[in-house]
Parts: C-alpha cells; sequence; structure tokens
C-alpha cells in the first residue's frame, strides 16, 4: 500500500466540473478562504523582516533534508534514550499494521485521535476498523468530516464546505450513535455547536486508554515531538491516555530548537492569521507518572524519500502545512478540495501526492499538476518557499515521460505530433497558414473584448477545447502572405 488517494474519486478534471455546479459549496469557500486570507496579510505586514524570515524558514528546512540520514538517527538516540519505542515504517501498511498491533496488545478497542495528516495519508482509521479498533477524531472539524461520513477538503479547515446548518444537523442525527448525543434544541450557532463537540468529546478524552498523534515537528536534538493546534484536543490526547502512538513522517524531523523557533514564527501567520498557536504541546519521550506511560513513534517514509530523490520536487518537503497556498489558490477557491482526489488537497496537494506516489502509476495522480493556472500566488504566500508552479511543470513533463511508451497515444499526444510535423517544415506551415485563413473567414466568431473574435463552440474532436475554453479566430491574413503584398507594394513604388 502506498500513498493513497480518496477511493472512488474521479480523476480532477471530472471531479472540478461536478464541484463547479455547486453554488453553495463556492459560496462557502469564497467566504472562508477570503476570510483566512485578510487574517493573515495583517499578521504577516506586522513583521518588518517578513521575506527575510521565510528565506531563512527555507534555509532551515533545506539544511534538514539535506541531512536528513543523520537526523533521523540523532532522533531515534534521543527518543530511545527518553524512554519512547521508535518504529520504522516503508509504507502505509507497515505503519497501519504497527498501530494496530500496539492496540491488540493492549486489549484496546477504542483511540482518541489528535488532527493528523499522515494518519489520513495513510488510511489509519481504516485499518484500525478492520481490525476491530473504533478510532475518534478529536478535532472539531474532522470531527464533522467523520460524523458526516464526510471527507477533508482542506489542511487546516477539514470541513470547510460545509455550512453551519449542515453541521447542526450532522451533529443532531449522528452524534448519539458515537457516544453523547446533541441537545435536542441544538441550533446553528457556532457556540452552541462549539459546546455540543465539547461535552461529546469529554467522555471520549476521560475513557480512552490510548490516544495516536501525528506531529508538526520533530526535534532532533531533543527527541521532542511538537504539535500546534488551536482548540485543547491535542493536549488531552497528549495527556491523558496510558499509550501514545505518534505517527510522523520522516521529513518533519528539524536538526535544533534554534530552527523550531524559525518555524514557529511563520506557521500561525500562515495558516490561522495568528501571531502564535492557543495550544503548542511537546513531549519527549515518557515521564513516569506524567502522561503516557508508554510511548511509541512511528517513523514513516510511504513515498518520502522517492520525493526526495527528485531534484525539482524535493522542495515540497519543505512543507509544514500552513495551506496558505490553498487560501489564496484561485482553482481551489472554486473547486473545493474533493476534487484534487487527494489527502491533500489544493496546489501543495497537486505536487505533493504524485511526489509520494510517482508518475504513471494512475490517471487520479497524473491529472493533478495540471490542476492549476500557474498564475503563482501558491509561491508568494509559501512562507518555506516553496516554487510549486515550478515543481507543477516539472511533474507535468515527468507524466508526460510516463506516458511516451504507450501502445496507444493520446489524442493529445497525436494532435502535437500533428503540430511538429506541421511545424518542421516552411513549405508546410506556408500551407497551413493559407488553410488557417480560409478558416478565419468561414468561421463565425463573437466579439471579445480589444475587437477580437472566438468561437465558443466546435464540433468533435474540437469540442474538447471549445468545451472548455473559447478558440481565438486565425487572422484573415498571415504574416508571410501580409509580407509578401508589403514587399511588392514597396517595389512599386520605387
Amino acid at each position: 500500500m502506498g500513498s493513497r488517494t480518496f477511493v472512488g474519486m474521479p480523476p480532477f478534471p471530472v471531479a472540478a466540473r461536478e464541484a463547479l455546479a455547486d453554488t453553495q459549496l463556492r459560496r462557502n469557500l469564497a467566504h472562508a478562504t477570503g476570510t483566512i486570507r485578510a487574517k493573515r496579510a495583517a499578521v504577516v505586514a506586522e513583521v518588518e523582516d517578513w521575506e527575510a524570515l521565510r528565506v531563512r524558514a527555507a534555509e532551515v528546512r533545506d539544511d534538514a533534508l539535506a541531512h536528513l540520514d543523520e537526523h533521523l538517527v540523532a532522533l531515534e538516540e534521543a527518543l530511545t534514550a527518553r524512554g519512547a519505542t521508535v518504529h520504522w515504517a516503508r509504507d502505509a501498511a507497515e505503519a497501519c499494521d504497527v498501530v494496530s498491533r500496539v492496540a491488540r496488545d493492549h486489549r484496546i478497542d477504542e483511540v482518541v485521535k489528535v488532527k493528523s495528516m499522515a494518519t489520513q495519508e495513510i488510511g489509519l482509521n481504516e485499518a484500525l476498523a478492520a481490525n476491530g479498533v473504533a478510532a475518534w477524531e478529536t478535532d472539531l472539524a474532522e470531527l464533522i468530516v467523520q460524523l458526516g461520513d464526510d471527507l477533508p477538503s482542506h489542511i487546516l479547515v477539514p470541513a470547510i464546505h460545509r455550512g453551519r446548518a449542515e453541521i447542526r444537523d450532522i451533529f443532531r442525527g449522528r452524534m448519539a450513535a458515537a457516544g453523547r448525543p446533541a441537545p435536542d434544541d441544538l441550533g446553528d450557532d457556532p457556540a452552541e455547536l462549539a459546546a455540543a463537540a465539547r461535552a461529546h468529546l469529554r467522555e471520549k478524552f476521560l475513557s480512552a486508554r490510548m490516544a495516536v498523534s501525528g506531529a508538526n515537528f520533530a526535534v532532533a536534538e531533543t527527541g521532542t515531538l511538537v504539535v500546534v493546534e488551536s482548540e485543547g484536543n491535542g493536549r488531552m490526547c497528549l495527556t491523558l491516555p496510558d499509550v501514545l502512538v505518534s505517527v510522523v513522517g520522516i521529513e518533519k524531523v528539524v536538526p535544533t530548537w534554534a530552527d523550531l523557533d524559525v518555524l514557529l514564527q511563520v506557521l500561525p501567520r500562515s495558516s490561522t492569521g495568528e501571531r502564535m498557536n492557543p495550544y503548542t504541546s511537546t513531549w519527549s519521550g515518557a515521564t513516569p507518572g506524567d502522561g503516557p506511560q508508554e510511548v511509541h513513534v512511528v517513523l514513516l517514509d510511504n513515498g518520502r524519500t522517492r520525493a526526495l530523490a527528485d531534484e525539482v520536487g524535493r522542495q515540497a518537503l519543505r512543507c509544514i502545512r500552513c495551506s496558505a497556498c490553498l487560501n489564496v489558490c484561485p482553482v481551489y477557491e472554486r473547486v473545493g478540495g474533493h476534487a484534487y482526489g487527494s489527502v491533500y488537497p489544493g496546489p501543495i496537494g497537486a505536487i505533493l501526492n504524485p511526489l509520494l506516489k510517482g508518475s504513471g502509476e494512475d490517471a487520479a495522480t497524473d491529472a493533478l499538476p495540471y490542476a492549476s493556472t500557474l498564475c503563482g500566488a501558491c509561491a508568494d504566500v509559501c512562507p518555506v518557499g516553496i516554487d510549486i508552479p515550478e515543481v507543477l511543470v516539472h511533474l507535468r513533463s515527468r507524466v508526460v515521460d510516463a506516458h511516451r511508451e504507450d501502445r496507444l497515444p493520446s489524442a493529445e499526444a497525436v494532435a502535437m505530433r500533428g503540430a511538429g510535423w506541421a511545424f518542421g517544415d516552411a513549405r508546410r506551415v506556408a500551407g497551413a497558414e493559407s488553410l488557417s485563413g480560409i478558416a478565419s473567414r468561414l468561421l463565425r466568431g463573437r466579439r471579445m473584448p480589444g475587437g477580437r473574435t472566438a468561437v465558443s463552440w466546435l464540433p468533435w474532436p474540437g469540442s474538447r477545447w471549445t468545451g472548455a475554453r473559447d478558440l481565438p479566430v486565425p487572422p484573415a491574413e498571415s504574416f508571410r502572405a501580409w509580407w509578401r503584398r508589403e514587399g511588392r507594394d514597396r517595389e512599386g513604388g520605387r
């Protein structure tokens, strides 16, 4: 089992077209992303040397990745010295097996979870369920997604696609089957919804014997894992249960606390638009009489070494999961996260998932690098300086290369070969220009800004283009024809 996409989701072009028809989704996304963008811009403007801080954050992440082998060994030694058990997982199956085995060894049938992208990536909830263990999400948005039998659609706000009335209905209809029911008179006021979730989760926290977390960062020099959050649910999971298992991507390591200091300055400003996180929890192994007495850390690869080997794409491993790129992306704002069919949506998902999984593996993954306008807004806001457009173009070339040996070339490949043949000879180019002049006189176009005309419909196969965009009408006279005509006129004048 490798990096996974949402089971049953169609490739991006199909899913995006369906999402665009959902006007309520678009309203929810526009409001939420607009609010987060404004908050981020305000707190970033307060930092006089923000660009220098971004450069330093990128250097910290690059240095950690350049010496990842050394830092991971140091991290394992420090964790082990502090009483933690370290496991290495090559893929999702190995990681899920470790967590399931720990639960089975302690005869545990229910665990509470801190919000974690890594555990979503490996499908941990489903793997635990197959072993008779119920995994309960404790982050408010993740709880909404879980109770609604839904999929997360945003890195920071997984339920961004849901409105308040929808959340109220989910709590009323589903909460009782999972534990403490919602009040009968529950309304859609955010404070009421939060209070209902708090009461429901409190029972989970107090009864759970095992918790599962991820980690935003792992400090190699002290063997310290770090989780940042806004609600306090993570703090409850990390302190109350007897057993704690943390699934940590190997790229999350930072060498020192000084490096962590830099990243904790850029992360909250870029993610929630705050100067600092409300809750920053750190722990180093097990401490007698304080917190979980048995701590396991699963260091997860699952395609990360594949991404690290890609000289252009490895910069994606700098990602600190702030979601700033999602909030400025014009594509994400209109189609939402589900259209990407990936645990990691938006611009970062469009590069991270193909890097983890590889190109040419499946149509859904190969479509992701094309889910972008290449406008560059994502690169402008990334707090660790990932040049997402550069990686997108690089991955598009990888997709093309992966399909070069296909027995049946795609329609696009046939068209490009035809264009290459036509443009490979001056006489053929001149013939094509003559045909374009005839086409210009035959085609009926509609007037566009600037006086240009365009065709909005063509029969197949031209409809593959005009179904999503206008086709500019070619000029009635080619440059070659104009040049010949102008040249003759000048000679005649002489």
